[in-house]
């Protein structure tokens, strides 16, 4: 198990437990760190809290008075915690630090990091980037905003084992020593306003991924976002660009028949199984991620002609009497339904709906020239059905939920037409979870064979 060797604090709070709360809070006392812990959600009797406690941990538990910081000198909080949380105010006026647990993750790994971030294609390009590494037989772990805490996965990382970790705005926007060997950066895109309150402060917070990074670092970008181009300009690591649009000298690129690295020809397009150009996007950047840590040729081969998405990720899910069925629960915005739509060149019947944020979802329209039907359902299933008519789709229907709609989609669809869950709304209005929406979906499928 590895230790903390350069952690320059000794007395730290842990504000919020949860996953990524607990694991560095035992991390920190497993490393003879005194941990002040304040949760308000958890009581004495559970079981994490006894654990804890059975470390070392002071707990605080129920509300957060100001006295926890009493003695603090760095605060590890919960990433879904707010700055505008009492305690976290009073740490700032106090200028102590206030950092996530990923920057305790970070000074586990003496080897080889990656960090990839964006506002949509994080999860398939850490997928990818992961599986490239795992078929070329190199050694790596991935964590973060995917699978296990990031903390956990570096404190039992093997020796010359990699750590590839998925990295969300909110947790980068708490670093301060934070440093990737290789970071990736897709896109950046209007998202979670209600938690950063301005465009600018959360895509401050994504380019803190590269911040840190030295000469003797790679920072992989998307080259056809300007705002990304112009931002990179300041970094000091190596840049390596990627874009579908253009051949690049020192990138990734595509010339419309295969995937080139510099100047080395890696895969043909056409054995390349997952769709969609935001998806191409995807596959760029974890190409030129997983080059650089060493994958081969070969094993990006084996990924790529394999790979069908990540699930609730424009994930194929079945084929039932000609018709193609995709699960695109994760599309939670506007954004995200316009590139799963642009995926596709066939008629669609597009499953949409869900909480209504007071999003204009007219925004939708110029992307529905093959939509040849729609099925709404959940709050804003009347506004779906007011963009579908001004965008003159055939067939417009609405369904109690996405059960009832795969069944309706199914009734009015033909032979080869794409049918699409792929909301532009978040899922919780109905559903907790994005992922619970998503598998109510492929069941429905399912019961249709």
């Amino acid at each position: 198990m590895r230790k903390l060797e350069n952690f320059p604090y000794q007395q730290v709070l842990v504000l919020g437990l949860a996953k990524s709360g607990t694991a560095a809070a035992k991390t920190l006392l497993r490393n003879g760190m005194k941990v002040r812990v304040n949760d308000k959600q958890l009581s004495e009797k559970s079981t994490i809290v006894q654990d804890l406690v059975a470390l070392g941990a002071e707990m605080v538990l129920g509300s957060h008075p100001l006295s926890v910081l009493e003695g603090i000198e760095i605060v590890v909080k919960n990433p879904g915690i707010s700055y505008e949380n009492p305690v976290l105010v009073e740490a700032m006026k106090r200028k102590i630090p206030i950092v996530t647990e990923i920057e305790i993750a970070y000074q586990l790994v003496p080897e080889l990091l990656i960090g990839i971030t964006g506002s949509n294609g994080k999860t398939t390009t850490t997928t990818l980037t992961t599986s490239m590494l795992q078929e070329s037989n190199r050694p790596v772990k991935v964590a973060g905003n995917i699978g296990i805490v990031a903390t956990e996965a570096a404190e039992n990382l093997a020796e010359q084992e990699a750590l590839v970790l998925e990295l969300s705005s909110f947790q980068l926007q708490g670093t301060i020593a934070f440093r990737p060997n290789i970071a990736v950066i897709l896109n950046v895109f209007q998202a979670h306003l209600d938690y950063h309150k301005t465009l600018e402060n959360y895509k401050q917070a994504k380019f803190n991924i590269f911040r840190n990074q030295t000469e003797e670092d790679f920072l992989i970008y998307n080259a056809d976002d300007d705002e990304i181009e112009e931002q990179v300009k300041t970094a000091r690591a190596k840049l390596i660009p990627f874009s579908t649009t253009k051949k690049l000298e020192e990138g990734v690129w595509t010339d419309g028949t295969s995937v080139y690295f510099l100047d080395e020809k890696v895969i043909n397009l056409e054995k390349i199984v997952l769709v969609g150009n935001h998806n191409l996007e995807n596959i760029l950047a974890a190409v030129a991620a997983a080059k650089l840590a060493g994958a081969t040729n070969e094993g990006i081969e084996r990924v790529l002609t394999t790979f069908t998405g990540v699930k609730h990720r424009l994930q194929f899910v079945d084929k039932v009497h000609g018709r193609l069925f995709y699960n695109d629960s994760k599309a939670t915005n506007m954004l995200a339904t316009e590139k799963a739509l642009a995926a596709f060149k066939q008629p669609t019947i597009l499953l949409a709906g869900g909480l209504d944020r007071g999003d204009d979802l007219s925004e939708l329209i110029p992307h529905f020239k093959h939509v040849k039907g729609l099925v709404s359902f959940g709050e804003t299933k009347e506004k779906l059905e007011k963009v579908a008519e001004e965008a003159n789709v055939p067939i417009i229907l609405n369904a109690e939920n996405v059960e009832e709609a795969v069944k309706v989609a199914y009734e009015h669809s033909e032979e080869n037409d794409v049918i699409l869950l792929s909301p532009a709304c978040a899922s919780w209005d109905q559903y907790r979870t994005f992922e619970e929406r998503g598998d109510m979906f492929i069941q429905a499928v399912h019961k249709l064979l």
